[in-house]
């Protein structure tokens, strides 16, 4: 046998010894290997793919009024017509346009405001971090839903107060989190030692704690996808969000509902909404078995 025949026997029991070319194996981690994980990020791909390509997709205009009124699902309109005339899916196919990324970037506006808040009361403590809980304490005192519904009616119905509104009830809950990770790690040896060298607050925070806490933080944004598209479904539903003629998911199960027995018309965005939220929380479920090690140990231990 051969010198390179041997090398390639130690670097791979399983490699042939017939002389062919040793190719490595590479494997998804085994949380995104479970079904759930798989069928979430087959959701959200089919979705990304909907905004990306929805002129493509759609056979009408989403505003279109040029064919009949409640019309069933049929091979010409697929997802039937609402009260004026306009496709259902070409509507629900612009909707993600407006649902999906309105939700991702609520929930980056909510993950900047609220991680700097709680970093902030976590890494100095004493009173900034008796100030800032406190008024924590009082966004959490009221219902999410309640808050934002008064804030969004105080700045009136439209997709912008929409999200402002949503960002406001949704920021406390990353400064929590944030806190509680920045306090466990604040008297760690590398975080002492990165003061001692003469490092400024600014820099600790920014290159040795950030890098340690994006973990869970991640896990929780990804969560949250799922509540910021019921928020904002749920404010467009009530009024206080997209307006007419907007296509969005919300807006458009909130007109099928007063026209119930034409069922498609709030059928369909809802199922929309349902998808992508089930998406994110299988998701989330997958990043957190990936990026806890106990929890990504015992996974593998299964499958095995």
């Amino acid at each position: 046998m051969s010198t390179t025949e041997k090398a390639l026997e130690t670097v791979d029991p399983i490699a042939s010894t017939d002389g062919r070319r040793w190719m490595p194996r590479w494997r998804l981690p085994a949380a995104w290997r479970r079904p759930l994980a798989v069928v979430g990020i087959v959701i959200v791909v089919f979705w990304v793919l909907v905004i990306i390509f929805a002129p493509l997709l759609a056979p009408y205009s989403p505003l279109a009024q040029d064919s009949p009124r409640f019309l069933p699902p049929s091979p010409e309109h697929w997802f039937g017509t609402d009260g004026v005339g306009r496709d259902v899916l070409s509507r629900v196919i612009y909707g993600a346009r407006i649902s999906i990324p309105i939700a991702v970037m609520l929930v980056a506006l909510s993950l900047v405001v609220g991680a700097t808040i709680g970093a902030i009361a976590g890494y100095f403590g004493g009173t900034v971090d008796a100030v800032l809980m406190r008024i924590v304490d009082l966004f959490f005192a009221f219902p999410a839903i309640i808050l934002a519904m008064a804030v969004s009616a105080a700045l009136g119905p439209s997709l912008v107060n929409a999200v402002l509104a949503i960002v406001v009830v949704s920021w406390p809950a990353y400064a929590r989190v944030t806190r509680s990770l920045v306090i466990g790690l604040r008297d760690s040896n590398f975080i002492a030692a990165s003061r001692l060298i003469g490092a400024s607050s600014i820099r600790t925070l920014g290159r040795d704690i950030a890098p340690n806490i994006l973990g869970p933080i991640a896990i929780i944004s990804t969560l949250e996808l799922g509540n910021a598209i019921l928020l904002l479904s749920g404010l467009s539903y009530l009024g206080l969000g997209a307006v007419p003629p907007t296509p969005e998911w919300g807006a458009m199960v909130s007109e099928g509902s007063r026209v119930f027995y034409n069922y498609w018309v709030a059928l369909f965005p809802g199922l929309a909404i349902l998808s992508v939220v089930l998406a994110f929380n299988f998701i989330g479920d997958s990043l957190r078995d990936a990026l806890d090690p106990r929890t990504s140990r015992a996974v593998s231990a299964m499958e095995l």
